[in-house]
């Protein structure tokens, strides 16, 4: 006679259980990460064997866990795909000229009057282009920090216009890395993702757009010069580079992609293919400098042009040009690729949803909805300081509430980069506050009230969830559609079993 199948038995983990690994992500970060400065990724992936020993513990075999972790990278690898486009497309516009050509023309419209409005206009814009807050701040936010000094004006101020502006950027470019995380997190499309954000971010926009210029017109007068930095920034990028119209053609390309929702791929690679050809026809690069450009990342030791010596070129320059490539992306995929590890085991012993469980419990309503997320976001950035862990987990853990309740996925996107990427700057304890604290000369609880597009997100997310404004909800059809996955989940762990 066949010996009877052994019957596998499932444990329900108890809310101790379903803590610890978070808890101990948090507390590794905390000492690790914050005040050790080791890197992330192998804190996290400690996190995950914790995780994976509960696991066993509670019945699952070593082969559920790496089934689980397989059917989550599964999932988010078309915007995996994204992010490593992304760092292609940032090389190619480099080369192009199309990047350069927006901050060369942003610096020009500088007005001395209208220093605070210009400096979060243009840092916007440069933010925007390049998909990096640190690096528009670093280049850009320097210079404009340079004509406040010159004009004797308030450098919280300035320092504040140029933060939010880089974190406007930072929060709707399509080449953010954090944008890419967060639509990655909550399986949104990455361009209704973006859409979506304007419902909150924009009036955040307009209300420090109009304190700026309240605040420049009371206090600064015209005829001051700008400073000569800013000039040599605009010659030597003319230097480089040859302007004309073909240069924007790869942001309509974008623009149109994301207005008609064409899929992002082959929108991201069209527009780059467009950039690499300006890059050969017009700024005369070779094929060689280019392809290395869209790999490895733009640098201008690839420019020879007459007259001009890398070597002895103004240190911002390279900080503003010196960026992109495929493998950029490496370093924050890592970080994607240890989260995704690390909610794979967790999502496997049902942790997550006990969690979840037990904070939906206080929540009766969209409002309260999003402001537990609100919670969640700003505990997170606080706690473990990292930005994208900080979208990574609430929007793992979220994501089948707000569908359970009929709520569209990319309000929980919206609402996660509402509390953790824009804040992030302002908290001196983290380490986008020290950067910004330290390249912008002032300290970050000085220009944290006038980063106001940084914390007013919240304010505005917080009325529109009790309101109903701009809160997207599900059909019956795509809540069912959607729901699908977590059926299947449930259907498949109890065939396990």
């Amino acid at each position: 006679m066949a010996e009877p199948k052994k019957v596998k038995t499932i444990k329900k983990p108890t809310l101790f259980l379903a803590l610890l690994p978070i808890i101990t992500m948090v507390v590794l970060l905390c000492l690790g990460y914050v005040m050790f400065e080791l890197p992330p990724e192998p804190l996290i992936i400690a996190s995950t064997v914790v995780a994976g020993i509960i696991a066993i513990k509670l019945g699952y075999s070593y082969n559920d866990i790496l089934e689980s972790i397989s059917q989550k990278i599964a999932k988010t690898m078309p915007a995996i795909l994204i992010l490593i486009c992304v760092g292609l497309m940032i090389g190619a516009w480099m080369a192009g000229g199309t990047i350069p050509m927006m901050i060369y023309y942003g610096l020009k419209i500088i007005n001395p009057q209208f220093l605070l409005i210009t400096a979060f206009l243009v840092t916007s814009v440069v933010s925007i282009c390049t998909g990096t807050s640190w690096g528009s701040a670093g280049t850009i936010g320097v210079a404009f920090m340079g004509v406040g000094a010159g004009l004797d004006a308030n450098l919280a101020a300035v320092a504040g216009a140029v933060v939010a502006g880089a974190y406007f950027g930072d929060k709707l470019s399509p080449l953010s890395d954090t944008t890419n995380i967060a639509s990655l997190s909550t399986g949104v499309n990455l361009y209704e993702h973006i859409g979506h954000l304007l419902y909150t971010t924009l009036p955040s926009f307009i209300v420090a757009g109009i304190v700026y210029v309240v605040t420049g017109l009371n206090t600064h007068g015209a005829g001051v010069a700008v400073p000569e930095k800013v000039g040599t920034i605009m010659d030597t990028l003319s230097t480089i580079y040859h302007w004309n119209f073909w240069l924007v053609i790869p942001v309509l390309i974008v623009l149109y992609g994301s207005i008609r929702k064409k899929p992002t791929l082959p929108v991201m690679l069209l527009s780059s293919a467009f950039a690499m050809a300006n890059a050969l026809i017009f700024q005369g690069f070779s094929l060689h400098d280019v392809v290395s450009s869209v790999l490895n990342g733009f640098d201008i030791s690839m420019v020879h042009v007459q007259g001009f010596d890398a070597e002895k070129v103004l240190p911002d320059i390279p900080k503003l040009l010196n960026r992109g490539g495929m493998n950029s992306m490496m370093g924050t995929l890592l970080i994607c690729f240890s989260a995704i590890t690390f909610a794979g085991t967790i999502s496997l012993t049902k942790s997550l949803e006990l969690i979840v469980d037990k904070i939906l419990k206080f929540v009766h309503s969209t409002g309260s909805l999003i402001v537990a997320t609100i919670v969640t976001g700003l505990t997170m950035i606080g706690v473990t300081s990292n930005g994208q862990v900080s979208i990574l987990m609430p929007g793992e853990m979220l994501r089948e509430a707000y569908i359970r309740r009929g709520l569209h996925p990319k309000n929980l996107g919206r609402t996660v980069e509402d509390s953790a990427t824009i804040i992030e700057p302002i908290l001196p304890w983290t380490a986008a506050g020290a950067y910004m604290a330290g390249t912008l000369g002032v300290a970050t609880l000085s220009y944290l009230p006038w980063a106001m597009l940084c914390w007013t997100g919240i304010i505005f997310a917080t009325i529109w969830g009790f309101t109903g404004f701009g809160i997207a909800k599900l059909s019956p059809e795509q809540q069912k559609e959607m729901m699908k996955e977590f059926e299947e989940k449930d259907a498949a762990e109890a065939r396990n079993a």
